[in-house]
Order: structure tokens, then C-alpha cells, then sequence
């Protein structure tokens, strides 16, 4: 979820496909070549109505190379469609939450051109940057929360330390948060931990029970009223990174989770086989069986987490290799594609115009153009994982990250 994105290697045992409750076909319009099988308990036990929350992802980097500003989310018109934001990063240092980038959060003077409200940033306000840009985007949109995330996958190796004291931590958040000089920003906090009890940029060694105490005591300092969330992993191997940690525990506490349901594959392994990076079910010749959105809901529903408590995670953006002949799926590679920031990566509103999609598989869209090979989600591949969504009854949907977007919010409209 930020630079670098995710994970490069983020599985390590194949899922047996007694885990993998599939959908029924008929749930699975638009998924292409996805298989199904019968509903196992998670998915007949599922009662309430699908929850409506549309949660994205701001980051703060955003504002350099990119240019994307706070601004955008209300030109694009995705302001009107987001129902919270989730603000990344914070640091994690000293066992503490920390801020992430001082001049881009608070400090950065934004133009009149630059600005929500067209109003430029004069030198003695006493608040600039992000912060003050998301409180303009508030007064237009009362009902939009934001949430501060922690950690991500360069500042995780944190929270091992956090987890030593955990009431110290959570006072450290709380304090930080609610700080007077930015106060009505923030309307709770987020983690993004990766990945507690397990190895992601770095090993975390807390234990088990780490995760589920620090959520806990976060809870406690928080109260009712402020939001709780978590970015969790999407690892459903038996044994694997869900199982590392006590989600279930965890989950007493939390508003929300997002499962982070996309990276499942890319061009780390350079020569390939290709596969769809987000796929929403398995599918003849996926690489690692069980490695889809819908084995990773099954699991985590599984442990007795109920689904309004999941969020329904979504790429706005394609994963690629190049040196590649075969157009389906599964064919060889001699390394990642070149993307504009990274590579292997690139946005949805780049690769809808530089390669369209040829085809669909697992309920996702893949491309092939010239030697490159791509796969990303579209309108119409959204749209097929909102009939998921809405047949498991999750709580909504949640997205990283805003700017990987169209100029008119394409993507964001289909999820709503």
C-alpha cells in the first residue's frame, strides 16, 4: 500500500481447497473463466444486508510526483461517492505512532489552484498542508470521515516494538491523532500492520497474541466513538500469515477489517507464470490454488469474524510482465513490465488507454500488448465483485488508491 506497494513474496504454503468456499456461478456475473464449487458454512450462514462503506486510500506522497492533492478527490467527483478516507502513512518509531512526512501533512503551503476551496495557504496560518486540505474537503462533505493509517509496508518493522507496551502505544496514537493543532481532522485511526507474527519488509516476532493487544488497547483509548481499524493480510494458507495472528480475537475490537485481497501475484517472480494479481475466485492453471478474494473472505469468515466486519479490497491499479507471448494466462516472462513510478506497476487510468483488456479470468481483467502483459481491474470487473460483495453480506468496499483513478472517478463509480 505504499512504496513498495506490497509484498513481493506474500505466500508461502498452498492453500487445500477444503479453505476455499467458492461462489456459486450464478453469483459470478462478469467473472469469466472462474470456477465454482457448492457454498461451504461461511457463505450459508451469512444474514443483513451488504454494507455500503466505500473507503479509499489518500497518500501523502501523492502530492509530488504524481500531483495528485486533496483537491482531486472533489474534481473527480469521488468525494461524493466516498464514504471515509483512509489517510497513509504515519510512522511507527520508538514504539510510538509518529507522523509520516511533516511537510506534506502539516507544513506544504498549497496554491489557489492547488486547493479545495480555491483559497491559497497564506504564511502565518497555523495549519497547512494535507491536514488542512482534508478539513476544507469536510466542510463540503459533513458525512466523509478520515482515518489516519499506521505503518504500511516500509513502516511495519515498527509495531513489534509498539506491541511491548500497547497502552503506551495507544496513548502515544490517541495523542497524535487528536492533536489540538489539527483537531476535527481525524475521526480514528487505522493499522496497517504486515504483518504481525510474520515476515513482510521485516519478521515480526511479537507472538500471536500481539496483534489482538494492541487493537485491544487501542480500543480502550479510543473509545465507542472514534473508528478502529486494520489492514490485514490476505494469506489464507494453512499456517500462513492470517493464521500467524489472532485475527478473531482481534476482531471484538475493531470496526472494520480490510483484507488486503490483491498482490496475490506479479512480476517479483520475474519470469513468470502470469496471473491475474487480484483475482476474485480460482481458476483452471492459477499458479498457486487458493490465492483469490474469495478464499481469503472464507477463511477469515471461517474464524467466526462476521462479515459486515470486511471490507472488500480492490487494486485501482494493474500488475505486468514483459517479454511475454502467450496472451492467456500462465505464460512465460522475462521480467516486469515498465511502469511510470515502478516497475511491474501501473495505474488503471494509464493501462485503460495504453493496453485495454483482452480478456477475463478469475473475475478480473488481464491485457496483453506487444510483449507486455498486464492485469488490473475495470468497471466491469468491479461490478462483478460488488454482486460478490453483496452476496457475502460484507461491510463495503475499500480501494488503494485514489490517484490510480480516472480524472472523473471511473472506477469509483462502478463501485457504487
Amino acid at each position: 500500500m505504499h512504496t513498495p506497494l506490497r509484498p513481493r513474496a506474500r505466500f508461502r504454503a498452498l492453500l487445500s481447497a477444503s479453505c476455499c468456499a467458492a461462489l456459486g456461478a450464478g453469483l459470478l456475473a462478469g467473472a469469466g473463466t472462474a470456477t465454482a464449487t457448492e457454498p461451504g458454512p461461511a457463505e450459508s450462514t451469512a444474514t443483513g444486508a451488504a454494507g455500503s462503506k466505500v473507503v479509499g486510500y489518500f497518500t501523502d506522497w501523492g502530492i509530488y510526483g504524481r500531483q495528485y492533492f486533496v483537491k482531486n478527490i472533489e474534481t473527480s467527483g469521488s468525494a461524493d461517492k466516498l464514504t471515509h478516507i483512509n489517510y497513509a502513512f504515519g510512522n511507527v518509531t520508538d514504539g510510538k505512532c509518529a507522523l509520516g512526512d511533516a511537510w506534506a501533512d502539516t507544513d506544504k503551503p498549497f496554491t489557489a489552484e492547488e486547493s479545495v476551496d480555491g483559497v491559497a495557504d497564506t504564511a502565518d496560518q497555523p495549519l497547512s498542508g494535507n491536514f488542512n486540505q482534508l478539513i476544507k474537503l469536510k466542510k463540503l462533505h459533513p458525512d466523509l470521515k478520515v482515518i489516519w493509517s499506521f505503518g504500511g509496508w516500509s513502516w511495519s518493522g515498527g509495531f513489534g516494538e509498539a506491541a511491548k507496551d500497547p497502552a503506551a502505544f495507544a496513548q502515544s496514537c490517541y495523542d497524535l491523532v487528536e492533536n489540538s493543532k489539527w483537531a476535527n481532522v481525524f475521526d480514528g485511526i487505522d493499522i496497517d500492520w504486515e504483518y504481525p507474527g510474520a515476515c513482510g519488509l521485516t519478521c515480526d516476532t511479537s507472538g500471536r497474541e500481539a496483534f489482538r493487544d494492541v487493537m485491544a488497547a487501542l480500543r480502550a483509548k479510543f473509545g465507542k466513538r472514534q473508528l478502529v481499524t486494520a489492514a490485514i493480510t490476505a494469506d489464507a494458507t494453512p499456517g500462513g500469515k492470517i493464521d500467524a495472528a489472532d485475527y478473531a480475537g482481534a476482531a471484538r475490537y475493531v470496526d472494520w477489517y480490510n483484507p488486503m485481497t490483491y498482490d496475490y501475484f506479479g512480476a517479483w517472480a520475474a519470469t513468470g507464470p502470469t496471473a491475474p494479481h487480484s483475482p476474485l475466485t480460482s481458476y483452471p492453471g492459477i499458479p498457486e490454488e487458493g490465492y483469490n478474494t474469495a478464499a481469503t473472505i472464507a477463511k477469515l469468515r471461517s474464524l467466526g469474524i462476521p462479515p459486515s466486519k470486511l471490507l472488500l479490497g480492490i487494486g485501482f491499479y494493474g500488475r505486468g510482465w514483459t517479454g511475454v507471448t502467450q496472451a492467456k494466462p500462465g505464460g512465460t516472462a522475462t521480467g516486469p513490465a515498465a511502469g511510470t513510478y515502478e516497475a511491474g506497476f501501473e495505474d488503471y487510468k494509464v493501462l485503460r488507454t495504453t493496453c485495454p483488456p483482452t480478456g477475463t479470468v478469475g473475475g478480473t481483467a488481464y491485457a496483453k500488448c506487444g510483449s507486455d502483459w498486464w492485469s488490473y481491474d475495470t468497471p466491469k470487473t468491479i461490478k462483478g465483485k460488488m454482486k460478490y460483495k453483496d452476496a457475502q453480506r460484507l461491510g463495503g468496499t475499500f480501494f488503494w488508491e485514489l490517484s490510480g483513478d480516472t480524472a472523473d472517478g471511473e472506477l469509483i463509480g462502478a463501485i457504487n
